[in-house]
């Protein structure tokens, strides 16, 4: 495969899943971790990612902004965000993780509804303050720099004290048989408390990560109550999760 070829191999998957490991590219482009290093180390120094210890993240990642600039599928992430919508209600408590799907549906919540929203993403956190309806609890902890989001024992405690009406809960793969799953064992175990902690699961996801993987499992899609895709529910793309007691949205 050619330099160009990789670094756009690279790039697609770096704004898929927000961030990558050196070590799992390589692999999936059978070429040294060297090889992939140098690769990011160009596509850094062109502002194309931002470099990181052990991969890259995309420049949206930890970059959340008012008018969505650099947010990877903004388009399809805002038809996803509308979707959402119709499951909420007055009065409910809900219960939204980090990521720009989230954020988006954060900023589309209309001010007049009366909520009470927990969230561990300062991002989101910050987002809904301005909505004069909605009582904001932060679930705090030690702040990750890369995702912005609370994570440890104090926020997982906080999180087995509650149990909201809905979770919105974002992930970085999903696939039919080997379920969520993420790169970073922490945020998992973050995502693990929050599903303990709803009484429904709501998994807003773009289609591009349906059948990928990462390393740490966070659940099976049998603890998905609702998976929204901008797709159709009828889309073929979506077959391999019709036999299973998950509603499509």
């Amino acid at each position: 495969m050619l330099k160009e070829e990789r670094h756009q191999f690279i790039l697609n998957e770096v704004r898929i899943h927000n961030r990558v490991l050196l070590t799992d590219l390589s692999n999936l482009l059978n070429v040294s971790v060297d090889t992939v290093r140098r690769d990011i180390k160009e596509l850094h120094n062109s502002q194309q990612l931002k470099k990181v210890h052990g991969g890259a993240i995309s420049l949206g990642f930890n970059n959340y902004n008012p008018i969505g600039k650099k947010i990877y599928s903004l388009e399809k992430k805002s038809q996803i965000a509308e979707k959402a919508l119709s499951l909420i209600k007055e009065g409910q408590v809900i219960l939204l993780s980090g990521g720009t799907t989230n954020l988006e549906l954060a900023r589309r919540l209309p001010s007049k509804i009366k909520l009470t929203c927990f969230t561990p993403s300062l991002p989101i956190a910050v987002q809904l303050l301005g909505k004069t309806n909605i009582e904001v609890i932060f679930i705090g902890g030690r702040m990750s720099k890369d995702s912005q989001i609370a994570v440890g024992g104090s926020a997982i405690n906080m999180l087995s004290e509650i149990k909201v009406d809905i979770c919105f809960l974002g992930t970085n793969s999903i696939h039919a048989i080997e379920g969520l799953t993420e790169f970073d064992w922490e945020i998992v175990q973050m995502k693990k408390a929050m599903i303990h902690s709803s009484r429904k699961v709501v998994s807003p996801c773009i289609s591009e990560k349906i059948g990928s993987l990462q390393r740490y499992k966070i659940c099976g899609v049998e603890e998905v109550d609702v998976l929204i895709t901008e797709l159709e529910p009828w889309d073929i793309k979506l077959d391999v999760f019709k036999n299973m007691n998950i509603q499509l949205l």
